[in-house]
């Protein structure tokens, strides 16, 4: 087993508290590294596990589980957990770990879950849906498809999402959500093989030339897997075609490093938007 078998990968660092007397990994933290890493397995396929497993009509229960022990990781190695699933069954599947620093492999392990009636916790078939998803991943083709248009077509899975995220999850109040300008904009919804939707953004222009993108929501549970770039590349994109000079934005200050690394600039003080501390933040185009 090595890195290249794999195409996802979880990071993570060593804490004090998973050190055992021998001053090494307690050997049992190893296979919650790797269930850790099979949670951010179902993020990278943009499957938000509760609402997913909902409209599946079933969930994964790990029937077995086994771990081989190569060489033992220690407090502070920055550790990164290979995962992929490497066979589907009826009714099961197979997924093979790897626990990994640097290029060395520490652990590997393997789980077998099976597909079953939450309420009976009988085994079922694994649905087509989820079968193409886990197969298409794996075979490095893309897991979400992204939309671009108006607010009469995209209405219905941007605005339960931004509710999901701004209304329910940062508690933002309704009235301050929802604007006229919805209506006059171009707006963007990432959806993943089930048809939810997981990220969304929208572009206006305020004034001939410069464009501002904003009501960026990314479902919590798949942050961190470029749902947001998505979103964001295809914004600019919209707007360098239409000619514009200057892309601006009002970043949460939690989220300034994203946009950083997207190659926005701050400028300016922060301020208050809905209780929220915000930062505006620009990019030319030309």
């Amino acid at each position: 087993m090595k890195r290249s078998d794999f195409r996802f990968f979880h990071r993570l660092r060593v804490r004090w508290a998973e050190i055992d007397m021998q001053k090494i990994v307690f050997n049992g933290h190893y296979l919650t590294y790797i269930d850790t890493a099979v949670t951010a397995y179902w993020g990278r396929v943009a499957l938000p596990y509760d609402t997913a497993f909902h409209i599946l009509g079933g969930e994964l229960y790990v029937k077995k589980a086994t771990l081989e022990y190569h060489a033992s990781a220690l407090m502070d190695d920055d550790l990164s957990v290979g995962m992929k699933c490497s066979r589907l069954g009826k009714s099961s599947m197979v997924f093979e770990a790897g626990i990994f620093r640097g290029d060395k492999l520490l652990i590997s392990g393997e789980l077998i879950y099976v597909f079953a009636d939450p309420a009976t916790q009988t085994s079922k078939p694994i649905p087509e849906a989820l079968r193409n998803i886990l197969l298409i991943f794996e075979a490095g083709e893309s897991v979400v498809d992204l939309k671009t248009g108006n607010w009469d077509e995209l209405k219905d899975g941007a605005a339960a999402l931004r509710t999901e995220v701004f209304v329910e999850e940062q508690e933002i109040p309704q009235e301050l959500e929802w604007d006229e300008h919805d209506a006059k904009a171009l707006h963007a919804l990432v959806l993943n093989k089930l048809g939810q939707p997981v990220a969304t953004g929208r572009l206006l222009q305020p004034q001939p030339k410069l464009a501002q993108i904003g009501r960026m929501a990314v479902s919590k549970a798949l942050r961190g897997g470029n749902l947001g770039r998505m979103v964001i590349d295809a914004l600019v994109d919209a707007a360098r075609q239409r000619g514009d000079h200057q892309v601006i934005l009002h970043a949460q200050c939690s989220a300034e490093g994203f946009y950083r690394r997207l190659g926005f600039k701050a400028h300016g003080e922060v301020f208050q938007d809905a209780g929220i501390d915000h930062i505006e933040m620009t990019m030319k185009l030309v």
